[in-house]
């Protein structure tokens, strides 16, 4: 007969077993840090991935959003014709529509360019790649940005720019030294260029900084004829309009036919994560989080199985004393769970500091999401479920008749 009181041990045993070599306890916790480390890296780096992508989505402002539906992504450049845009604003419901143009200029850092006396000099200028977003500042605004809006008649004055903090360093270190003064100069497109202000968005793994300018002013570096190619439109509805069903008038009646396609800003947010996950980065790093779940079960296998095999004839005992094979694998299972709660925490808070040192070096926001470590926890607790099981197929083979 099973003694029963065994069953109330379960989780003493485990521990006990677990507990019995501090140093195996300690390496194997240690592994398990490490693949947890692993993972939260890997799924880190995807989310800077595809929510460092979508900053300039999150910030606009408006109901619905046009785009070019050639394009699966705003990062590759393509409009549509701006008096499509207009056609969608006589639809009924519609209040408003606003361009938004967006191309990308050569960026000489400020504290370069100083260095430099003539021309030549500073056509020789450490240069890198801004994304210019241009807009109409006497349209409704089409960003949610406080700082922004708070600026916008600024940008009528002739080749000024306001400039996202948050880009990357070879930038220049705009934020310090434009404190106090009106305008920092420097060159954009190689020509003169005025920042007259800051403003929040947000760097990207494909994009390392963003200006704001006007649309005249964008004009008259690229041309006039630029503006008759929208990057996305802007639509505002009358208030209690019927989302969906303007929505759905404008994709019925010439939208589609016009290459162009109309998505809430949810929808936009998620358009363009759908192809950053299915790029070879997010591809990659999806990988990563795979790798990171089989090493955690490669060694949390190891550790369990040396366990098994150096108790054999305990757990032989056990069988013999009326232990099923099922309760034999409950204790096993416990101490899996264990290593995983235990191997979890540290990862965990190891994580929360190599995040923040990621959004420091990369200026790409990067925070622990609870998404992230609830998906992190659960990964665990399979990947040390599964290793515990796996390990029990030497425990089946324990015969009491082999130890006595």
């Amino acid at each position: 007969m099973k003694l029963t009181f065994l069953k109330n041990l379960e989780t003493p045993l485990a521990w006990a077993q677990l507990s019995h070599q501090k140093v195996r306890l300690a390496v194997a916790t240690t592994g398990v840090c490490f693949a947890n480390i692993l993972m939260f890296t890997q799924m880190g780096l995807l989310s800077m991935l595809t929510e460092g992508t979508t900053k300039l989505h999150e910030s606009l402002a408006g109901d619905l959003f046009l785009v070019s539906s050639f394009s699966p992504t705003l990062r590759w450049g393509m409009s549509f014709p701006r008096s499509v845009m207009y056609q969608a604003g006589g639809i009924d419901g519609v209040a408003s529509v606003s361009p938004i143009y967006i191309s990308s200029a050569n960026w000489v850092n400020p504290q370069e360019l100083s260095k430099t006396n003539d021309s030549k000099q500073q056509g020789e200028a450490f240069t890198s790649e801004v994304r210019i977003i241009a807009i109409n500042p006497a349209q409704p605004p089409v960003f949610n940005l406080s700082e922004v809006n708070q600026q916008i008649t600024k940008l009528n004055v002739p080749d000024t720019v306001l400039f996202d903090r948050f880009s990357q360093d070879s930038f220049g270190d705009i934020p310090q030294l434009i404190n106090g003064k009106q305008e920092i100069t420097t060159i954009m497109g190689n020509r003169r260029t005025y920042i007259i202000g800051l403003f929040n968005m947000g760097s990207s793994l494909s994009n390392n900084g963003n200006v704001i300018m006007s649309d005249w002013n964008y004009a008259q570096r690229s041309g006039g004829e630029k503006l008759d190619q929208v990057a996305i439109g802007v639509l505002r509805l009358d208030k209690g309009a019927n989302l969906k069903a303007i929505q759905a008038t404008l994709r019925a009646n010439f939208l589609n036919n016009l290459g162009v396609e109309v998505y809430t800003r949810q929808e936009l947010i998620v358009r363009e994560q759908e192809f950053e996950m299915s790029e070879p980065n997010g591809v990659v790093l999806t990988f990563g989080t795979i790798v990171g779940f089989l090493v955690g079960v490669i060694i949390v296998y190891q550790v369990l199985y040396s366990d098994i095999n150096d108790h054999l004839s305990e757990y032989a005992t056990l069988k013999a004393m009326g232990y099923s094979d099922i309760s034999l694998l409950n204790v096993i299972i416990t101490e899996a769970i264990i290593l995983g709660i235990m191997g979890f925490i540290p990862g965990f808070i190891a994580s929360l500091g190599l995040y923040q040192l990621l959004a420091s070096l990369t200026k790409i926001p990067l925070t622990m999401k609870l998404t992230v470590g609830i998906q992190v926890f659960i990964l665990t607790q399979i990947m040390c479920a599964l290793s515990g099981a796996i390990a029990t197929n030497k425990l089946r083979s324990a015969d009491p008749a082999d130890v006595f």
